[in-house]
């Protein structure tokens, strides 16, 4: 790969598409021209987004729903400081994304001269987020370098990579340069491991299940697993779905945040917990802030990150592997401890759903139902959060359809931003993934009339690419979740009423359809009748 004639431009292009590439979002500039080189002639498709953060974003939503990584082309300097918050997201997230940056020329770098879009040392601005950052400055080892960024994504726990390229390396001849696509094997439990957890499993009456991100990809494996073991498993918010089988919801999911304190009492009396790909982090788990979340002694947890095991909770068992792995080791070694279950599991699960769904309140009731609206008069659509009160609501309790069918900004790092962008990759990445004369994937953007005017310019981005999106505005005249903390905490509200737009209007000089809605079935019609992308402002009196 690379041979006589191409540039380091070219050869990327070129290794991208070995690498099954089907899409780069990035805004091209002078010190990435050389990049683009060759990209008119290929079969990567190009989306431009209105802001970097955009293309971020963007690769973020591309990357949750096909599981491959989201590839992003920005120049340098601003490009990269303005996709960095994006990346910090998908640090938070697990979610494999490949930036690929220009650089200033080899013989500046350092030098603080002033050069246009100069940083003192971007490569180490970069390695505080990204898993890895790297300034190719021969030639020859462009393949080497993007085989090393596709490990580092796909490897062990998932993340965003750097690689930056000085412009006057762009453009030299990329003879010699090779590329072989790595392909990771998932990391294995040990023996000795699945046979500790087996005798736990079998000595536990009264086990559950806690789900994490880490999960999301074995759905099926899970179940057939919870079935075995009789055990109620709880979702995170980036699990939510997971247990859903064709049909209908599972009896032994609750959907429900371990912050709530119906959640957590059942935790904290289960004789076993097995947590699954998630890091137990605060956003997930305590997300009031009030420090109670604990979980009992006898504590399995699966990650695949062996640093992660070492944070938080401290287990009775940690084993570092892929939870697919974890769980094939568990099916097979089945006979020794799915036993004498006493078919509880699916009581339990449905008292901490009724115990959840009470304690999130009547309003946190009303939003959820309007959430689950959304899927009754779209059954395949994935609804992409950013931080406002439906999502909190949601994040707290909500059923999805399906894994991947509810992710948001509003855990982890909790961007403001978020969902304009992310809605527009992942339906890019739907539309991908889609079997030719397969029915419609929409998309659902959630927003809150603040958050929404971080990226509000996206509206172009989706009306150029034809995203199937219908961006739903949940206005309620400002930040009232902050508005609400302050006045909880005796603190005059300053600063939480910045004025909307006409939303309806905005979408209409982008040559986008709209309404106006003020209730459940004025929102069920919209979704229904307007073509899409489209955008639904719903006015929270």
């Amino acid at each position: 790969m690379g041979g006589s004639g191409h540039t380091v431009g070219e050869a990327l292009v070129k290794m991208l598409e070995q690498a099954g590439v089907d899409t780069v979002f990035g805004i091209p500039g002078v010190h990435t021209i050389e990049l683009y080189r060759g990209l008119g002639d290929s079969s990567i498709r190009h989306i431009t987004p209105r802001h970097e953060q955009g293309a971020g974003f963007m690769a973020d939503g591309y990357a949750r729903v096909t599981g491959r990584p989201g590839v992003c082309f920005v120049i340098t300097g601003p490009g990269v400081t303005n996709i960095i918050t994006a990346m910090a997201q998908a640090r938070a997230d697990s979610i494999p994304m490949l930036v690929i940056s220009g650089v200033n020329a080899t013989t500046t770098l350092g030098r603080g001269q002033g050069h246009l879009h100069e940083l003192p040392d971007q490569a180490a601005l970069m390695r505080t987020v990204a898993l890895w950052s790297h300034t190719l400055t021969e030639p020859a080892k462009l393949g080497a370098v993007l085989a090393r960024a596709f490990e580092a994504m796909t490897a062990g726990r998932p993340g965003p990579v750097h690689i930056e390229i000085p412009t006057d390396v762009m453009k030299l001849p990329a003879s010699g340069a090779a590329f072989e696509i790595p392909v990771p094997s998932p990391v294995q439990p040990s023996p000795i491991d699945l046979d500790k957890a087996a005798k736990l499993c079998a000595a536990a009456e009264a086990p559950l299940i806690l789900a994490g991100g880490g999960a999301v990809r074995h759905g099926p494996a899970l179940r057939r697993f919870a079935e075995q073991l009789d055990a109620p498993v709880i979702t995170t918010t980036n699990a939510r779905g997971l247990m859903a089988p064709p049909g209908g919801p599972h009896t032994l999911e609750v959907p429900a945040s371990p912050s709530l304190s119906a959640v957590r009492a059942e935790l904290q009396s289960a004789d076993l917990v097995l947590a699954l790909g998630t890091e137990l982090g605060p956003t997930d788990t305590d997300m009031y802030e009030d420090d109670g979340f604990r979980l009992p002694q006898n504590l399995i947890r699966v990650d695949i990150d062996a640093g992660q095991l070492e944070r938080g909770a401290t287990p009775a068992l940690a084993i570092n592997a892929d939870c697919g792995a974890f769980l094939a080791g568990m099916e097979a070694d089945s006979p020794s401890w799915a036993k004498n279950r006493r078919g509880t599991g699916a009581a339990r699960a449905g008292t901490m759903r009724t115990a959840a769904l009470e304690e999130i309140g009547a309003a946190y009731r009303d939003h959820t139902e309007l959430l689950q609206q959304i899927w009754a008069v779209l059954p395949k659509a994935t609804i992409v959060g950013d931080s406002t009160q439906l999502v909190y609501a949601g994040n707290m309790y909500v059923e999805a359809p399906r894994p991947v069918s509810w992710f948001n900004s509003a855990t982890g790092f909790g961007t403001l931003g978020y969902a304009a962008p992310a809605a527009i990759g992942t339906a890019i990445g739907a539309a991908v993934g889609a079997a030719p004369g397969a029915s419609a994937h929409p998309i659902v953007a959630v927003l809150g009339d603040g958050g929404f005017q971080f990226t509000l310019a996206e509206l172009g981005s989706a009306a150029d690419c034809g995203a199937d999106v219908a961006f739903l505005v949940w206005n309620n005249s400002g930040y009232r979740e902050i508005e609400t903390s302050m006045t909880s905490a005796r603190i005059t509200p300053v600063g939480v009423t910045p004025s909307a737009p006409d939303y309806v209007a905005i979408a209409a000089a982008f040559g986008l359809p709209g309404r106006r809605v003020g209730n459940g079935l004025e929102l069920s019609d919209a979704l229904a009748t307007l073509p899409r992308p489209c955008l639904i402002e719903y006015v929270d009196a």
